[in-house]
Protein backbone atom coordinates (compact mmCIF):
# COMPACT_ATOMS: atom_id res chain seq x y z
CA UNK A 1 0.00 0.00 0.00
CA UNK A 2 3.04 2.29 0.87
CA UNK A 3 4.44 1.80 -2.57
CA UNK A 4 1.42 1.92 -4.32
CA UNK A 5 -0.67 5.44 -2.82
CA UNK A 6 3.21 6.88 -3.18
CA UNK A 7 4.42 6.63 0.35
CA UNK A 8 7.78 7.40 0.15
CA UNK A 9 7.35 10.33 -2.23
CA UNK A 10 4.83 11.73 -0.12
CA UNK A 11 7.25 11.41 3.24
CA UNK A 12 10.15 12.93 1.58
CA UNK A 13 8.10 16.09 0.53
CA UNK A 14 6.63 16.50 3.93
CA UNK A 15 9.98 16.20 5.54
CA UNK A 16 11.21 18.86 2.92
CA UNK A 17 8.31 21.36 4.28
CA UNK A 18 9.45 20.60 7.35
CA UNK A 19 13.06 21.01 7.41
CA UNK A 20 11.86 23.60 4.98
CA UNK A 21 9.72 25.75 8.14
CA UNK A 22 12.98 25.21 10.03
CA UNK A 23 15.66 27.27 7.46
CA UNK A 24 16.87 24.32 5.50
CA UNK A 25 16.28 24.66 2.43
CA UNK A 26 16.15 21.66 -0.84
CA UNK A 27 20.26 22.23 -0.82
CA UNK A 28 20.56 20.61 2.48
CA UNK A 29 19.58 17.31 1.60
CA UNK A 30 21.05 15.45 4.83
CA UNK A 31 18.63 17.25 7.12
CA UNK A 32 16.08 16.13 4.89
CA UNK A 33 17.17 13.44 4.90
CA UNK A 34 17.41 13.36 8.76
CA UNK A 35 14.00 14.53 9.06
CA UNK A 36 12.82 11.72 6.65
CA UNK A 37 14.41 8.96 8.67
CA UNK A 38 12.78 10.13 11.99
CA UNK A 39 9.19 10.50 10.77
CA UNK A 40 9.98 6.67 8.31
CA UNK A 41 10.87 4.84 12.08
CA UNK A 42 8.04 6.86 13.61
CA UNK A 43 5.50 5.59 11.35
CA UNK A 44 7.10 1.97 11.44
CA UNK A 45 7.49 2.09 15.40
CA UNK A 46 3.60 2.95 15.51
CA UNK A 47 2.26 0.55 12.75
CA UNK A 48 4.18 -1.91 14.73
CA UNK A 49 3.12 -1.31 18.31
CA UNK A 50 -0.30 -3.16 17.82
CA UNK A 51 1.49 -6.55 16.71
CA UNK A 52 3.99 -6.05 19.70
CA UNK A 53 1.59 -5.29 22.39
CA UNK A 54 -0.80 -8.57 20.95
CA UNK A 55 2.34 -10.25 20.91
CA UNK A 56 3.53 -9.37 24.54
CA UNK A 57 0.33 -9.03 26.75
CA UNK A 58 -1.57 -11.95 24.30
CA UNK A 59 -0.08 -14.71 23.13
CA UNK A 60 2.99 -14.20 25.49
CA UNK A 61 0.88 -13.64 28.02
CA UNK A 62 -1.20 -16.43 27.09
CA UNK A 63 1.55 -19.30 27.72
CA UNK A 64 3.30 -17.28 30.84
CA UNK A 65 6.35 -16.18 29.15
CA UNK A 66 5.22 -12.22 29.65
CA UNK A 67 6.00 -10.26 32.53
CA UNK A 68 5.85 -6.84 32.02
CA UNK A 69 3.16 -4.42 33.05
CA UNK A 70 1.18 -1.98 29.58
CA UNK A 71 2.99 0.64 31.86
CA UNK A 72 6.69 -0.72 31.58
CA UNK A 73 5.73 -2.18 28.08
CA UNK A 74 5.35 2.11 27.00
CA UNK A 75 7.85 3.37 28.96
CA UNK A 76 10.61 0.56 27.16
CA UNK A 77 9.59 1.02 23.53
CA UNK A 78 9.72 4.74 24.18
CA UNK A 79 13.23 4.22 25.70
CA UNK A 80 14.41 2.02 22.67
CA UNK A 81 12.69 4.69 20.21
CA UNK A 82 15.00 7.20 21.88
CA UNK A 83 18.23 5.15 22.02
CA UNK A 84 17.73 4.13 18.73
CA UNK A 85 17.48 7.85 17.01
CA UNK A 86 20.74 8.45 19.05
CA UNK A 87 22.72 6.29 17.26
CA UNK A 88 20.52 6.00 13.91
CA UNK A 89 21.14 9.92 13.24
CA UNK A 90 24.43 10.62 13.72
CA UNK A 91 25.89 7.58 11.89
CA UNK A 92 23.18 7.71 8.84
CA UNK A 93 24.38 11.78 8.52
CA UNK A 94 27.91 10.68 8.63
CA UNK A 95 27.34 8.00 6.03
CA UNK A 96 25.46 10.19 3.73
CA UNK A 97 27.86 12.73 3.97
CA UNK A 98 30.93 10.39 3.31
CA UNK A 99 28.73 9.38 0.15
CA UNK A 100 28.74 12.89 -1.11
CA UNK A 101 32.07 13.36 -0.55
CA UNK A 102 33.74 10.17 -1.36
CA UNK A 103 34.08 10.23 -5.40
CA UNK A 104 34.38 7.30 -7.15
CA UNK A 105 35.81 5.46 -4.60
CA UNK A 106 32.96 6.08 -1.81
CA UNK A 107 31.84 2.61 -1.98
CA UNK A 108 34.95 1.51 -0.07
CA UNK A 109 35.00 5.01 2.64
CA UNK A 110 31.21 3.92 3.16
CA UNK A 111 32.33 0.35 3.74
CA UNK A 112 34.57 1.36 5.68
CA UNK A 113 32.59 3.62 8.14
CA UNK A 114 29.88 1.02 8.62
CA UNK A 115 32.67 -1.56 9.60
CA UNK A 116 34.16 0.72 12.53
CA UNK A 117 30.48 1.29 13.50
CA UNK A 118 29.55 -2.10 14.09
CA UNK A 119 32.98 -2.52 15.81
CA UNK A 120 32.09 0.22 18.25
CA UNK A 121 28.92 -0.76 18.78
CA UNK A 122 29.33 -4.17 19.11
CA UNK A 123 31.95 -3.20 21.75
CA UNK A 124 29.86 -0.67 23.50
CA UNK A 125 26.75 -2.56 23.77
CA UNK A 126 26.53 -4.80 26.57
CA UNK A 127 28.62 -2.33 29.05
CA UNK A 128 26.47 0.92 27.90
CA UNK A 129 23.20 0.18 25.68
CA UNK A 130 22.13 -2.59 27.40
CA UNK A 131 22.08 -1.59 30.97
CA UNK A 132 19.80 1.04 29.83
CA UNK A 133 17.23 -1.47 29.62
CA UNK A 134 17.99 -4.45 31.81
CA UNK A 135 20.31 -4.58 35.09
CA UNK A 136 23.26 -6.41 35.01
CA UNK A 137 24.84 -7.92 38.15
CA UNK A 138 28.30 -9.68 39.10
CA UNK A 139 27.66 -13.43 39.58
CA UNK A 140 28.13 -13.82 42.81
CA UNK A 141 31.43 -15.84 44.48
CA UNK A 142 30.34 -19.66 44.23
CA UNK A 143 30.52 -23.00 42.61
CA UNK A 144 28.81 -22.07 39.96
CA UNK A 145 31.44 -18.93 39.50
CA UNK A 146 34.66 -20.97 40.20
CA UNK A 147 33.38 -23.94 37.50
CA UNK A 148 33.12 -21.24 34.53
CA UNK A 149 36.32 -19.65 35.70
CA UNK A 150 38.10 -23.34 35.20
CA UNK A 151 35.88 -24.35 32.19
CA UNK A 152 37.19 -20.65 30.53
CA UNK A 153 40.73 -21.31 31.77
CA UNK A 154 40.95 -25.02 30.34
CA UNK A 155 40.33 -23.89 26.99
CA UNK A 156 41.87 -20.66 26.90
CA UNK A 157 39.53 -18.41 26.72
CA UNK A 158 40.30 -14.91 28.19
CA UNK A 159 37.28 -14.87 30.29
CA UNK A 160 37.26 -11.26 32.74
CA UNK A 161 33.71 -10.77 34.12
CA UNK A 162 30.31 -13.01 34.65
CA UNK A 163 27.29 -11.64 34.68
CA UNK A 164 23.52 -12.45 35.44
CA UNK A 165 21.07 -10.09 33.73
CA UNK A 166 17.46 -9.60 35.66
CA UNK A 167 15.51 -11.09 31.95
CA UNK A 168 12.72 -12.22 34.21
CA UNK A 169 11.02 -8.93 34.66
CA UNK A 170 10.13 -8.79 30.90
CA UNK A 171 9.90 -12.46 29.93
CA UNK A 172 10.44 -15.96 31.12
CA UNK A 173 12.94 -16.71 28.10
CA UNK A 174 16.37 -18.14 28.86
CA UNK A 175 18.98 -17.19 27.33
CA UNK A 176 22.99 -16.99 27.60
CA UNK A 177 25.81 -15.26 25.67
CA UNK A 178 29.36 -13.66 25.57
CA UNK A 179 31.08 -10.43 23.72
CA UNK A 180 33.95 -8.48 23.80
CA UNK A 181 36.99 -8.18 21.39
CA UNK A 182 40.90 -9.99 22.00
CA UNK A 183 41.31 -10.28 25.79
CA UNK A 184 38.45 -8.52 27.32
CA UNK A 185 35.43 -11.44 27.67
CA UNK A 186 32.68 -11.45 28.87
CA UNK A 187 29.76 -13.96 29.80
CA UNK A 188 26.26 -12.92 30.46
CA UNK A 189 23.50 -15.17 31.76
CA UNK A 190 20.35 -14.39 31.56
CA UNK A 191 18.84 -15.14 35.47
CA UNK A 192 16.01 -17.40 33.89
CA UNK A 193 18.24 -19.74 32.92
CA UNK A 194 19.60 -20.61 36.60
CA UNK A 195 17.60 -22.16 38.76
CA UNK A 196 18.36 -20.68 42.12
CA UNK A 197 18.06 -16.76 40.30
CA UNK A 198 14.88 -17.82 38.11
CA UNK A 199 11.92 -15.51 39.73
CA UNK A 200 9.46 -18.67 39.07
CA UNK A 201 11.11 -20.55 41.56
CA UNK A 202 10.89 -18.18 44.29
CA UNK A 203 8.52 -18.09 46.93
CA UNK A 204 7.08 -15.12 47.28
CA UNK A 205 8.62 -12.67 50.38
CA UNK A 206 6.39 -12.55 53.36
CA UNK A 207 3.73 -9.99 53.60
CA UNK A 208 4.35 -9.36 49.56
CA UNK A 209 0.91 -8.37 48.25
CA UNK A 210 1.99 -7.03 44.81
CA UNK A 211 1.39 -9.77 43.30
CA UNK A 212 -1.94 -10.55 41.65
CA UNK A 213 -3.82 -13.67 41.58
CA UNK A 214 -3.62 -13.84 38.03
CA UNK A 215 0.15 -14.02 38.01
CA UNK A 216 0.40 -16.54 41.14
CA UNK A 217 -1.45 -19.08 39.22
CA UNK A 218 0.55 -18.78 36.45
CA UNK A 219 3.70 -19.27 38.24
CA UNK A 220 2.54 -21.54 40.63
CA UNK A 221 3.89 -25.68 40.50
CA UNK A 222 6.28 -24.16 37.16
CA UNK A 223 9.95 -25.21 37.59
CA UNK A 224 12.47 -23.00 35.11
CA UNK A 225 16.04 -23.07 34.59
CA UNK A 226 19.34 -24.93 34.85
CA UNK A 227 21.16 -27.00 37.51
CA UNK A 228 25.00 -25.49 37.75
CA UNK A 229 26.13 -29.12 35.54
CA UNK A 230 23.78 -28.36 32.77
CA UNK A 231 24.85 -24.12 32.96
CA UNK A 232 27.75 -25.14 32.31
CA UNK A 233 27.01 -27.25 29.41
CA UNK A 234 25.27 -24.81 27.91
CA UNK A 235 28.29 -22.21 28.45
CA UNK A 236 30.17 -25.35 26.71
CA UNK A 237 28.20 -25.19 23.82
CA UNK A 238 28.55 -21.32 23.72
CA UNK A 239 32.10 -20.86 24.47
CA UNK A 240 32.64 -24.04 21.36
CA UNK A 241 31.20 -21.22 19.03
CA UNK A 242 34.29 -18.79 20.19
CA UNK A 243 37.18 -21.55 20.56
CA UNK A 244 35.57 -22.85 17.05
CA UNK A 245 35.71 -19.40 15.20
CA UNK A 246 32.31 -19.07 14.42
CA UNK A 247 31.97 -15.57 15.82
CA UNK A 248 35.26 -14.64 13.79
CA UNK A 249 33.95 -16.22 10.34
CA UNK A 250 30.56 -14.53 10.41
CA UNK A 251 32.12 -11.19 11.01
CA UNK A 252 34.11 -11.88 8.22
CA UNK A 253 30.91 -13.00 6.09
CA UNK A 254 28.89 -9.82 7.00
CA UNK A 255 31.75 -7.58 6.02
CA UNK A 256 32.24 -9.24 2.47
CA UNK A 257 28.30 -9.04 2.06
CA UNK A 258 28.24 -5.43 2.93
CA UNK A 259 30.63 -4.89 0.54
CA UNK A 260 29.23 -6.30 -2.20
CA UNK A 261 26.22 -4.54 -1.49
CA UNK A 262 28.07 -1.22 -1.41
CA UNK A 263 29.68 -1.65 -4.40
CA UNK A 264 26.55 -2.93 -6.15
CA UNK A 265 24.51 0.30 -4.98
CA UNK A 266 27.74 2.61 -6.90
CA UNK A 267 26.90 0.55 -10.00
CA UNK A 268 23.04 1.36 -9.40
CA UNK A 269 22.58 4.80 -7.67
CA UNK A 270 22.90 6.48 -11.03
CA UNK A 271 20.37 4.89 -12.50
CA UNK A 272 17.51 7.64 -12.51
CA UNK A 273 15.34 4.47 -13.67
CA UNK A 274 14.99 3.49 -10.46
CA UNK A 275 14.09 6.61 -8.67
CA UNK A 276 11.46 7.15 -10.75
CA UNK A 277 10.04 4.09 -10.59
CA UNK A 278 9.32 4.71 -6.65
CA UNK A 279 7.67 7.88 -7.70
CA UNK A 280 11.01 10.19 -7.39
CA UNK A 281 11.06 12.12 -11.05
CA UNK A 282 13.15 15.08 -10.40
CA UNK A 283 15.43 14.29 -7.62
CA UNK A 284 17.42 11.43 -6.69
CA UNK A 285 18.05 11.52 -2.69
CA UNK A 286 20.75 9.17 -1.46
CA UNK A 287 19.04 8.06 1.59
CA UNK A 288 15.88 6.82 -1.18
CA UNK A 289 18.34 5.36 -3.10
CA UNK A 290 20.11 3.30 -0.48
CA UNK A 291 16.20 2.00 0.52
CA UNK A 292 15.20 1.49 -2.89
CA UNK A 293 18.72 -0.71 -3.79
CA UNK A 294 19.33 -2.01 -0.08
CA UNK A 295 15.45 -2.91 0.83
CA UNK A 296 13.71 -3.69 -2.58
CA UNK A 297 15.88 -4.11 -4.98
CA UNK A 298 18.34 -6.50 -3.17
CA UNK A 299 15.41 -8.53 -2.02
CA UNK A 300 15.76 -11.95 -3.85
CA UNK A 301 19.27 -11.29 -3.00
CA UNK A 302 18.52 -11.09 0.69
CA UNK A 303 16.22 -14.12 0.34
CA UNK A 304 19.10 -16.39 -0.90
CA UNK A 305 21.72 -15.06 1.46
CA UNK A 306 19.56 -15.55 4.33
CA UNK A 307 18.98 -19.23 3.49
CA UNK A 308 22.74 -19.79 3.18
CA UNK A 309 23.37 -17.85 6.31
CA UNK A 310 20.76 -19.90 8.31
CA UNK A 311 22.54 -23.39 6.70
CA UNK A 312 25.39 -22.46 8.22
CA UNK A 313 24.15 -21.44 11.13
CA UNK A 314 22.59 -24.59 11.91
CA UNK A 315 26.13 -26.60 10.96
CA UNK A 316 27.41 -24.15 13.52
CA UNK A 317 25.14 -25.32 15.84
CA UNK A 318 26.07 -28.73 15.85
CA UNK A 319 29.86 -27.93 15.67
CA UNK A 320 29.44 -26.40 19.04
CA UNK A 321 27.31 -29.10 20.53
CA UNK A 322 30.38 -31.53 19.66
CA UNK A 323 32.62 -29.31 20.94
CA UNK A 324 30.77 -29.13 24.32
CA UNK A 325 30.16 -33.24 23.83
CA UNK A 326 34.30 -33.21 23.81
CA UNK A 327 34.95 -31.19 26.91
CA UNK A 328 32.50 -34.03 28.42
CA UNK A 329 29.14 -32.41 28.71
CA UNK A 330 27.12 -34.43 26.74
CA UNK A 331 24.79 -35.96 29.06
CA UNK A 332 24.65 -32.15 30.77
CA UNK A 333 23.64 -30.81 27.41
CA UNK A 334 21.42 -33.48 26.61
CA UNK A 335 19.07 -32.79 29.99
CA UNK A 336 19.46 -28.54 29.28
CA UNK A 337 18.49 -28.71 26.03
CA UNK A 338 15.29 -30.28 26.93
CA UNK A 339 15.00 -28.53 30.20
CA UNK A 340 15.30 -24.90 27.51
CA UNK A 341 12.81 -26.38 24.73
CA UNK A 342 10.00 -27.18 28.00
CA UNK A 343 10.63 -23.75 29.46
CA UNK A 344 10.47 -22.27 26.19
CA UNK A 345 7.51 -23.99 25.43
CA UNK A 346 9.38 -25.23 22.07
CA UNK A 347 7.35 -27.53 20.21
CA UNK A 348 10.35 -30.60 19.27
CA UNK A 349 9.09 -32.01 16.03
CA UNK A 350 9.52 -29.53 13.18
CA UNK A 351 9.10 -30.06 9.19
CA UNK A 352 11.61 -30.75 7.33
CA UNK A 353 11.89 -28.69 4.63
CA UNK A 354 9.72 -25.39 7.17
CA UNK A 355 12.43 -26.12 9.31
CA UNK A 356 15.69 -26.16 6.88
CA UNK A 357 14.40 -22.84 5.58
CA UNK A 358 13.77 -20.88 8.64
CA UNK A 359 15.60 -22.23 11.88
CA UNK A 360 18.16 -20.92 12.79
CA UNK A 361 19.37 -23.77 15.06
CA UNK A 362 18.60 -27.85 14.31
CA UNK A 363 15.23 -29.15 15.74
CA UNK A 364 15.42 -30.10 19.42
CA UNK A 365 15.44 -33.96 17.82
CA UNK A 366 18.12 -34.08 15.36
CA UNK A 367 20.24 -32.24 18.01
CA UNK A 368 19.72 -34.78 20.91
CA UNK A 369 20.29 -37.47 18.31
CA UNK A 370 23.70 -36.02 17.35
CA UNK A 371 24.51 -35.89 21.47
CA UNK A 372 22.86 -39.66 22.03
CA UNK A 373 25.83 -41.80 21.81
CA UNK A 374 27.85 -39.73 23.70
CA UNK A 375 25.52 -39.44 26.25
CA UNK A 376 24.99 -43.45 26.73
CA UNK A 377 28.55 -43.61 27.11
Amino acid sequence: MILLCGGIPFLWKLSGQISGHAGFGPEYEIVQSLVFLLLATLFSAMTGLPWSLYNTFVIEEKHGFNQQTLGFFFKDAIKKFVVTQCILLPVTSLLLYIIKIGGDYFFIYAWLFTLVVSLVLVTIYADYIAPLFDKFIPLPEGELKQQIETMAKSIDFPLTKVYVVEGSKRSSHSNAYFYGFFKNKRIVLFDTLLEEYSALNKEPAEGEDGENEETKSKTKNKKQGCKNEEVLAVLGHELGHWKLGHTVKNIIISQMNSFLCFFLFAVLIGQKELFAAFGFYDTQPTLIGLMIIFQFIFSPYNEVLSFCLTVLSRRFEFQADAFAKELGKAKDLYSALIKLNKDNLGFPVSDWIFSMWHYSHPPLLERLQALKDAKQE
